[in-house]
């Protein structure tokens, strides 16, 4: 009840701040329309007064999708129709737009700013400076062949426009801050159910099995001295004394062994889907604390020694978190000629130091524990690489 009533509030902040971000970034589109309003309101032809509205409106409406899409699940690059719709308007603005009060108000100048203001939500960060240095160009060069200033222009652009995109990124910045950090709350919760999981899977293995095999040995035992017994002659009732029914014996040690072996695939089962949660949940944390992580699942991957793997996923993500500066993290669970495999690679080790020594701490506890179960542990470093591979051989 704690947790979820924690995970409420924390909800409710996390849409507070989202809906703050918004409010903020709709008046960078406000400004998209507002400061070439004024040059239709001073120019003095019909037509272009309609076509330079189309322009405007078009460039705003792809401008606030594109901003939009920067706060919503996945980030504007999961959505390229925006990206492209945005493009397009942008060209088709120096149509409509530029030549509007040409030569008394630099129109086009202030869309070239809000593109550069933009250009952070769209690019990466070695690109921006390129794309926003050629918006630049292109207002100078619209502002000339319009009969305006371009030496206005460039500073309506350049200043302006590189206002604007410190202005958002900063908001983003700080947005996607408060959206990690909830991501990364909602993901430690969902390891520590996965890990209460797994407990119970193993202590009702442990127990339950244990029971359920004395009961089908017992019932065998049984079986066998009935089979072996001869029955006594009947009574005078007319019924026989101390008759065994080897087949009720028999049936009991089948229902037990069937039991058991359903138990067992029900708790590897569960086993097998709660790593799997456990590693899409490490996922997210790692994503939370700024490093790409992507995950594969290969093959059918099963037994009962699965769960073994679970605390090495972690221990390996704690070293990446703790131990490296790593940008990127894989993990990958598959099936490689009936052993399961447990591969974790980072980009940190250049700056890890229990990377560097990979027999200390924490990974000499994995080595231990996958050398009870008679795995092996295997740790590659290549440059500034790391590899931990965890196997386990085929159940028994």
């Amino acid at each position: 009840m704690g947790i979820a009533a924690h995970g409420g509030l924390d909800d409710r902040r996390v849409v507070r701040a989202r809906a703050l971000t918004l409010a903020w970034l709709a008046g960078a589109v406000v400004t998209s329309v507002l400061m070439p309003g004024v040059g239709l309101i001073r120019e003095p032809r019909p037509t272009w007064i309609v076509l330079g509205s189309i322009g405007t409106l078009c460039f705003a409406v792809t401008q606030a999708g594109v901003l939009y899409g920067a706060v919503a699940p996945g980030g504007v690059r999961g959505r390229p129709g925006w990206t492209a719709a945005f493009v397009i308007a942008t060209g088709l603005s120096i149509a409509l737009v530029a030549p509007v009060a040409a030569g008394t108000w630099q129109s086009w100048a202030w869309i070239g700013a809000a593109v550069v203001g933009t250009l952070p939500v769209l690019l990466r960060p070695r690109w921006v400076v390129v794309a926003a240095a050629a918006v630049c160009v292109i207002g100078a060069a619209v502002a000339s062949l319009t009969g305006g200033r371009a030496g206005q222009a460039l500073v309506i652009v350049a200043v302006i426009g590189a206002t604007s995109a410190v202005v958002n990124l900063s908001v983003l910045w700080l947005w996607r801050v408060i959206a990690d950090a909830q991501a990364g709350h909602v993901a430690i919760a969902a390891l520590a159910v996965s890990e209460e999981r797994l407990r119970f899977a193993r202590e009702v293995h442990d127990i339950l099995g244990h029971t359920l095999t004395v009961i089908a040995l017992k019932a065998e035992l049984l079986e066998r001295r009935s089979s072996a017994a001869r029955p006594a002659p009947p009574n005078a009732a007319g019924r026989t004394a101390g008759v065994r029914d080897p087949s009720e014996a028999a049936e009991i040690r089948r229902l037990a062994a069937s039991a058991l072996e359903e138990m067992r695939a029900a708790v590897a089962g569960s086993r097998y889907v709660e790593l799997v949660d456990e590693i899409d949940a490490l996922r997210r944390v790692l994503e939370a604390s700024g490093v790409r992580c992507t995950v594969r699942v290969e093959g059918d991957p099963a037994g009962r020694r699965l769960a073994t793997l679970a605390p090495i996923a972690r221990e390996a993500v704690t070293n990446v978190l703790r131990h490296s500066r790593a940008s990127w993290c894989e993990i990958a669970l598959m099936t490689v000629d009936r052993r399961t495999v447990l591969v974790v690679r980072n980009d940190g080790a250049a700056h890890g130091a229990t990377h560097r020594d990979s027999a200390s701490g924490g990974l000499a506890g994995v080595r231990e524990r996958l050398r009870e179960e008679g795995g092996v542990l295997t740790i590659v470093q290549d440059d500034d690489t790391f590899e931990l591979r965890a196997e386990l051989g085929a159940p028994a």
